[in-house]
């Protein structure tokens, strides 16, 4: 009788974990490329994007989310919950935990679509690295229409792209292939076929939209034809006034100015005098924005079918949905060599934007303006690098419509996630001792509770940056000086406060030291 009672109570705590394991949510997390602070209209942008905008009517937006700036970094630190760490490489290594490893660890089916950016060969592939089923881009960047057509010869050398599913390269693209379609339907597919499991999913879908090169349908440009003809500044401001509108901020910035008063040096450099440009100059210019807002509209109508197929398979309300960029609006422009500007229009010469044939970028003006009312764009650790919009939905347990001015940042997911899976952060993984983990969870925040903020540190080709609490010091590779805003006043740092606290400065510089020699210190 003893033993028929003790089976019996052992399987009934075997058949109670396994019905919480049932009940843990699931993850869908969406990562896009290169998207602007104030692209979306739930952000201020004038993109049709209904769907992220529902998205963030039903959820939760934060408007104080940030990336590292750029692709590689960002994806990195939002896979491992550490600060990239560049001292040496591949960026993915022993010591590090993945997501997609955290979560199948846990029990979860693991699904990454789209790019990667973070090695294409054994070990480094998505596959290796604990996802379940991998299909998209191991590169950063390709061809919309055709993933394998070699990349022009003024960027990267003329290389070829890395488009595989699991272990297998694809090298033959069907005619009407176009890279964001692509991922939505593969996630999709997922999405159907683990809902139908027993296992939560953790589904990572990362698209390329809308990253250079700058290619759309025709039917998507045009749309947006004409809609930019009064230039960068002028949508910008136009922004801004929308998010006072919308009350995206507590207390709504100033728009940076393209220069200071004093002159002595640009807060926005290299920015094109847009009353200057000849008209056919101007002509390419707008073409180039339309063809990124087509980009971005089509990729929202993408997430649109993927929440879509969410509802259809009943895995809606157990599912936490998030959304965010990889770092601000991209103003990359082909003059790394010298020439190469020359070889850009050169190529492009007759070739009409968004076309397959082409390989244009945003450039300078529009990357720019995409992240009011901010400073700078990708790359650098001003605002307009480093702050993403960043939505979450999670239906009854996220307030629906609200605003959170609270911190976060991408080194958080993997602490939440793994709160969500109801496990916790392992100290060794495969036989390797594991780095201790930099993020916090976002859970309380999601709750509506305060989080204690955290000291949060920024490093990316001579840029720096620091943020303790309201402070934040910048290190700008132009200015090479430490400049000191204060966000809660002055978020879209127009006044530089160093010389009145001279004594925070040092401080705050010391502390970054200290960050800066823990994240690059070999293992």
């Amino acid at each position: 009788m003893k033993l028929f009672q003790f089976t019996l109570i052992t399987l009934t705590l075997v058949f109670a974990s396994a019905t919480a394991a049932d009940d843990r949510p699931n993850v869908l997390l969406i990562l896009c490329d290169d998207l602007g602070y104030s692209d979306l209209g739930c952000y201020g942008g004038e993109i049709h994007t209904p769907h992220l905008d529902r998205l963030a009517a039903n959820g939760m937006r934060f408007t104080q989310f940030y990336n590292c700036s750029v692709c590689v970094t960002t994806r990195s630190a939002l896979l491992t919950g550490l600060y990239p760490r560049q001292a040496r490489r591949p960026r993915l290594r022993t010591n590090m935990l993945t997501l997609g490893e955290a979560m199948r660890r846990t029990g979860y089916a693991t699904s990454l679509t789209g790019k990667w950016h973070l090695g294409s060969q054994k070990p480094l592939r998505p596959i290796d690295r604990g996802f379940d089923e991998y299909y998209g881009l191991l590169d950063g960047c390709c061809n919309f229409f055709n993933p394998a057509k070699q990349d022009p010869v003024f960027y990267n050398g003329g290389r070829f792209r890395t488009f595989a599913h699991n272990n297998k390269r694809i090298t033959e693209f069907s005619k009407g292939f176009y890279t964001t379609d692509a991922f939505t339907d593969h996630a999709i597919e997922r999405i159907q076929h683990y809902s139908k499991g027993e296992k939560p999913f953790f589904v990572h879908l990362c698209y390329t939209a809308p990253h250079f090169p700058l290619h759309a349908f025709p039917e998507d440009i045009k749309p947006y034809r004409g809609k930019y003809s009064d230039g960068y500044l002028a949508m910008r401001e136009r922004r801004h006034i929308r998010q006072k509108e919308i009350g995206l901020f507590q207390a709504a910035p100033k728009l940076s100015a393209p220069e200071n008063k004093k002159g002595d040096f640009r807060y926005d450099y290299d920015v094109p005098d847009w009353k200057n440009l000849p008209d056919a100059e101007r002509k390419r210019e707008e073409a180039r924005m339309e063809t990124y807002a087509a980009m971005v509209d089509r990729m929202d109508r993408g997430i649109g079918r993927v929440l879509a197929a969410l509802d259809e398979s009943g895995a809606a309300d157990n599912t936490v949905v998030m959304f965010l960029s990889d770092n601000g609006g991209c103003a990359t422009w082909p003059n790394q060599r010298e020439g190469q500007e020359d070889g850009f229009n050169k190529y492009n010469e007759g070739i009409p934007v968004g076309d397959t044939r082409g390989y244009e970028f945003a450039g300078k003006g529009w990357g720019w303006a995409q992240n009011a009312p901010f400073r700078q764009f990708k790359t650098w650790c001003y605002e307009g690098g480093i702050a993403t919009p960043m939505i979450v939905r999670w239906p009854g347990k996220v307030q629906r419509g609200a605003i959170t001015h609270q911190v976060g940042h991408i080194i958080d997911f993997m602490p939440t996630l793994l709160e969500l899976a109801n496990s916790k952060y392992p100290a060794e993984y495969n036989g390797n001792k594991i780095l201790p983990l930099e993020g916090k969870s976002l859970l309380p925040i999601f709750h509506g509770k305060e989080r204690k903020a955290q000291s949060l540190s920024w490093e990316l080709f001579g840029n720096r940056a620091i943020r303790q609490g309201d402070w934040k010091l910048v290190w700008g590779a132009s200015e090479k000086k430490w400049e000191l805003y204060n966000l809660k006043s002055d978020r879209s740092e127009t006044e530089n406060l160093s010389d009145k606290h001279p004594e925070r400065v040092a401080a705050m510089s010391r502390d970054w030291e200290k960050w800066h020699q823990q994240v690059e210190k070999p293992d």
